[in-house]
């Protein structure tokens, strides 16, 4: 189960086509992510197969079965919001057995469905609690369980971590890729955040205006980017983008090449600069350097001793440059 098919769906709201007519396969029990700027679409398109939305054209299959008409509730899907949604009057165990009583389960068996959620997300100890006594990593983890127990072919989760701090983020994401091997179900992820994408994915889709730009696994757009939009999206800190004489040496329109492929040198190299903010992480240390090409970013050790004014040679890894021709594809 969980297997959704996605053939030439387009959705307009009045005139304007926000999403261009689109094919796409989610396979059983893949972690698929939806990556992309503000409003390229990713949570429309999420919306059309939970069934929020109505599609304009095309045809969305749920395990073999049309459902482009059905409505959310008969599609087998669940959906875990940006906001959580929780019913802040009711203790954390009616919040994650509140659809099953909607479905007219017996107690003992909503009970037991609870409880074994709460297992799986360590909410045990909060059950009799109100949403407004946890904290935000807790109430996302009891959306999940609301999820959970309503055992869903796909889980589909908008933007979920957007409201955390920093630490929490990092601490859901590891809870929610163990939540994916540990239940084995397909789950949909939208968010703009590409270190998200790449740290949760199996196979990431990488959104602009609507369309599809790449779909592949995390390694394969970072090694493999189609074009310049990817290249450039995917990655951090961004790929470098160089030009004119320089790209025309490598037969390209414009190369590009990620800082952690630049070697940085105070005696020689193939691009000469100036250091102009050094960002100095502990183990690493992000170096921006004013070129005749423009800045140059680089990631280079934590212990590079360099600092603002220090003159500095680049050499990109020649094996590592990525060429584009005119129309910002990968040559």
């Amino acid at each position: 189960m969980g297997h959704i098919e996605l053939k030439g769906v387009t959705k307009r709201f009045g005139e304007a086509e926000v999403i261009p007519p689109l094919d796409l396969t989610i396979g059983k029990g893949e972690f698929v992510v939806f990556v992309g700027p503000s409003g390229c679409g990713k949570s429309t398109l999420l919306r059309l197969i939970a069934g929020l939305e109505d599609t304009s054209g095309g045809r969305i299959e749920i395990d073999g079965k049309d459902a482009t008409g059905l409505p959310p509730a008969k599609r087998g899907l669940a959906m875990v919001f940006q906001s959580y949604a929780l019913y802040p009057h009711m203790s954390v165990r009616r919040n994650i057995g509140f659809p099953l009583k909607m479905a007219g389960l017996d107690k003992a068996a909503i009970d037991a469905k609870v409880e074994a959620a709460a297992k799986v997300l360590n909410l045990g100890a909060y059950l009799d609690r109100r949403p407004g006594q946890l904290s935000g990593g807790q109430r996302q983890r009891v959306a999940i369980g609301r999820a959970i127990v309503r055992s869903p072919s796909a889980f589909l989760f908008d933007e979920p971590l957007s409201n955390l701090d920093a630490a929490l983020r990092v601490n859901m994401r590891l809870e929610i890729s163990e939540l994916h091997q540990t239940l084995k179900t397909t789950m949909i992820y939208v968010t703009h955040d590409q270190v998200e994408a790449m740290t949760m994915a199996d196979k990431i889709v990488v959104l602009q205006a609507g369309r599809i730009e790449q779909v592949g696994s995390p390694l394969d757009l970072y090694r493999a980017p189609a074009n310049r939009f990817v290249a450039g999206f995917i990655g951090s800190p961004r790929m470098n983008f160089v030009g004119g004489a320089e790209a025309a040496k490598h037969g390209a329109h414009e190369i590009g090449i990620r800082p952690e492929h630049i070697a940085v040198s105070r005696e020689a190299g193939d691009w000469a600069g100036t250091v102009g903010v050094s960002e100095h992480l502990g183990s690493d240390t992000f170096l921006h350097v004013q070129t005749e090409h423009g800045t140059i970013n680089l990631r280079a050790g934590g212990d590079v001793g360099l600092y603002h004014g220090d003159k500095v040679f680049l050499t990109p890894d020649a094996a590592q440059i990525h060429r584009f021709d005119a129309a910002g594809m990968a040559m």
